[in-house]
């Protein structure tokens, strides 16, 4: 059996610039524990220009970055990327196809993209001293059906792209407001081959039934209520679900991750149907589930004994003007430590405080270029955000220990 080990959970690193060469003590100390653990994740929130060449795909919400970029997130510590996110495709297969051999000729562990849908849904797997770590890397958008890998048939060829978890949007709405959307497409006289093309380059969905109505690319669903939802699609759910067993099976400590922007109202909440898909994958054989999109730290919970962090917010973020991204949950995260026994059992969580770019910045104007690097939170704001973490948790049955900055972590559940 394996020896115990331990496992660094941090947020998204959207990265576009080498930090190898920033000397900052607190960044360092912040490296020195990345660096220290057997296992260091994140998530690379961007796509990498390579010799694969690509076009940007996106407008305002475009990412890309030079390879250089991974020689510093390994100079930082971490050996496991997930390449599964919304922006994993902004340079389309090309900036895939280059992404990928990036990541693998640097030796980092991954998974989530890949030549074809078969190779994106693969099983990422390695062995770190005489433990083997899998990594299973979806997205579930929303995003454009092109985004997707897509295997090759008689007429079509493959498409690089990125693992889906295939969900879907179903606004319930009482017969009062149904009728009105239908309505309003007898309006505009709407039919089927105009729906058809606005619906791309997404297939136009497949109605349940007349209690349905495609209203231009959303679906509404006659109702009692008036409710918004998210359906995760039964068929890619048992796919997803099988990969993580298989891999358990392989005798491999399993980490699954899931990037999505299908969030609430409130980016710190946790999304009802995130929650029951995690609590999935940890019964399929899950040893630790982490999801990432929404830029904000959510609550933490153990289930079966297995860790879920719902999401760490930004480990890295680099972004200039545009959007608004003034709120301090954007710039605040934490650094996860799990240790575990050599049966894969949870034993502890210290969590380490961050700020992105220090917190003399924090509520300060539009400076975002110059929030490179994520540094320790000083005492009196690692004490506040760990006690808003907590309280947030307790929801979830996760009790943290404020003094100690440490997750209690039940033997049985």
């Amino acid at each position: 059996m394996s020896s115990s080990f331990t496992l660094n959970i941090t947020g998204q690193s959207l990265i576009r610039h080498d930090v190898r060469q920033i000397s900052d003590e607190g960044f360092a100390a912040i490296k020195k524990l990345i660096q220290k653990a057997d296992v260091s994740f994140t998530n690379l929130e961007t796509t990498i220009l390579g010799r694969h060449g690509g076009g940007p795909l996106k407008g305002s919400h475009f990412l890309c970055a030079p390879a250089v970029v991974l020689d510093s997130l390994k100079d930082i510590g971490f050996n496991v990327l997930a390449l599964s996110n919304n922006h994993a495709f902004d340079l389309g297969p090309s900036g895939v196809l280059s992404t990928l051999e990036e990541v693998e000729g640097r030796g980092f562990l991954h998974a989530g993209i890949g030549v074809d849908a078969t190779a994106a849904h693969q099983i990422g797997m390695k062995e770190f001293g005489t433990r083997k770590i899998a990594l299973v890397a979806m997205d579930a958008g929303p995003g454009p059906a092109i985004m997707y890998a897509d295997n090759a048939t008689d007429t079509r060829p493959a498409r690089p792209g990125v693992n889906k978890l295939d969900v879907s949007r179903v606004f319930e709405v009482d017969d009062k407001n149904f009728k009105s959307l239908v309505a309003i497409q007898e309006t505009f006289q709407s039919n089927v081959w105009e729906l058809g093309c606005y619906a791309q380059p997404n297939d136009p969905p497949t109605l349940a039934s007349s209690d349905e109505i495609d209203f231009y690319g959303t679906i509404f669903r006659r109702a009692t209520g008036n409710h918004r939802r998210i359906v995760v699609n039964e068929a890619s759910l048992h796919g997803q679900l099988a990969t993580i067993r298989k891999a358990a099976s392989d005798g491999a400590f399993v980490l699954v991750y899931l990037h999505h922007h299908h969030g609430e109202l409130s980016w710190r909440e946790v999304p009802g149907w995130v929650q029951s898909f995690a609590r999935s994958c940890v019964e399929a054989g899950a040893n630790a589930f982490v999801g990432h999109g929404e830029p904000a730290l959510q609550p933490i919970e153990i289930y079966r004994g297995a860790p879920i962090f719902f999401g760490l917010g930004n480990f890295l973020f680099h972004v200039s003007g545009g959007d608004d991204w003034t709120s301090p949950d954007v710039w605040k995260s934490v650094v996860a430590t799990c240790s575990f026994d050599g049966n894969n059992h949870l034993q502890s969580i210290d969590l380490v405080p961050i700020v992105v770019g220090g917190e003399q910045r924090l509520g300060s104007s539009k400076d975002y270029a110059e929030r490179i690097v994520p540094v320790p939170a000083s005492k009196s704001l690692a004490h506040a955000i760990l006690e808003d973490l907590s309280r947030r948790s307790e929801k979830h049955g996760t009790r943290i220990v404020l003094e100690e900055a440490r997750v209690v972590c039940p033997t049985t559940n």
